[in-house]
């Protein structure tokens, strides 16, 4: 019989404000160790499990065909969470459409005010209060506005452009008074002026290696087309430099005709897996998301929230 996975956690905490540098995603070595260990003979044999939804107080607007198979060893499975129990016990807490199982740090998810505080174009101009933060960074045409609009249940809380790079400062937005959203400047875009595109490179890494109170960056990936070099580039650099990541495939709505050589979004989800094995021992947690049809926006914020309270916590 296959034995269940046995997970095991570095030593320090995952999400210490204190210590970005002890993360789930560390590249390489540093990396959460998915390899299976020996367990009781007794164990059932468990090769993937089905992701479903964990999110009964939130309005979840998923689409019945978006259904993964996820191996055990590639779920991200949260600090102090019991896998003893076996599957079905751990099944029921994967979130639908991601690799993630639910941990009982995810509370207080839901977001009843949203408000933006300042733009700075230096770490050191960011707000001081401390709050917990997540960053949203990806390609300037990945829909990252959007993305955030639809979290916040609001149109134009963030600015949205049909011309891509017109975020150029670190936006903070604070939710609920007690943590911030952040909108970075988008990275890719050819037609932005070479000085620009060099100084959001600098001040947005410069944020990442330099920002306290981050939690964690969401990466967003345009999961509608193939994966780009330039997203497999950016998710590596995160890793080397052993800052805490979620990958965030937006337009997963979008489904191209197979005549016409398009994949489906589950299908270029698993390439760019595929791909950034290359680069990772086990990779990082993901969502499956859509502006359009809300998709993801509960499971964003549940993770959002286990995140933020155990990095409170510790």
């Amino acid at each position: 019989m296959a034995p269940l996975l046995h997970l095991h956690r570095i030593s320090s905490p995952l999400f210490s404000k204190s210590k970005l540098h002890t993360t789930l995603n560390q590249f390489p070595q540093k990396i959460l160790n998915l390899s299976p260990t020996k367990k009781p003979t007794q164990t059932p044999q468990i090769s993937s499990i089905s992701t479903v939804s964990s999110t009964a107080h939130l309005d979840l607007a998923i689409p019945e065909e978006t259904h993964l198979e996820i191996p055990l060893e590639k779920l991200f499975v949260p600090p102090e969470v019991d896998i003893s129990d076996g599957f079905e016990a751990l099944s029921a807490r994967v979130l639908k459409g991601s690799n993630i199982v639910l941990s009982s740090y995810a509370r207080d998810a839901q977001i009843k005010e949203a408000e933006f505080v300042k733009s700075s174009t230096k770490t050191e101009d960011c707000p001081s209060d401390g709050l917990p933060e997540f960053a949203l960074v990806g390609r300037s045409n990945v829909g990252k506005s959007s993305l955030l609009n639809s979290m916040v249940r609001r149109k134009r809380l963030a600015l949205t452009s049909k011309k891509p790079g017109k975020t150029q400062c670190i936006n903070h937005f604070r939710i609920n008074d007690s943590w911030y959203l952040v909108d970075l400047p988008g990275y890719g875009y050819a037609a932005a002026p070479q000085e620009l595109r060099t100084d959001w490179a600098k001040f947005t890494k410069d944020y990442f290696l330099n920002r306290s109170s981050l939690v964690s960056v969401f990466l967003l990936i345009d999961a509608s087309i193939p994966a780009k070099k330039i997203d497999l580039e950016y998710a590596s650099w995160l890793g080397q430099n052993e800052i805490p990541m979620t990958l965030i495939f937006t337009k997963c709505d979008k489904r191209k005709k197979k005549k016409n050589g398009g994949k489906r979004p589950e299908e270029n989800v698993e390439d760019f897996q595929h791909l950034i094995r290359e680069h990772f021992q086990a990779v990082p947690p993901w969502i499956m998301t859509s502006s359009v049809t809300n998709q993801g926006r509960d499971q964003m914020l549940l993770h959002m929230a286990q995140l933020r309270n155990y990095w409170l916590k510790h």
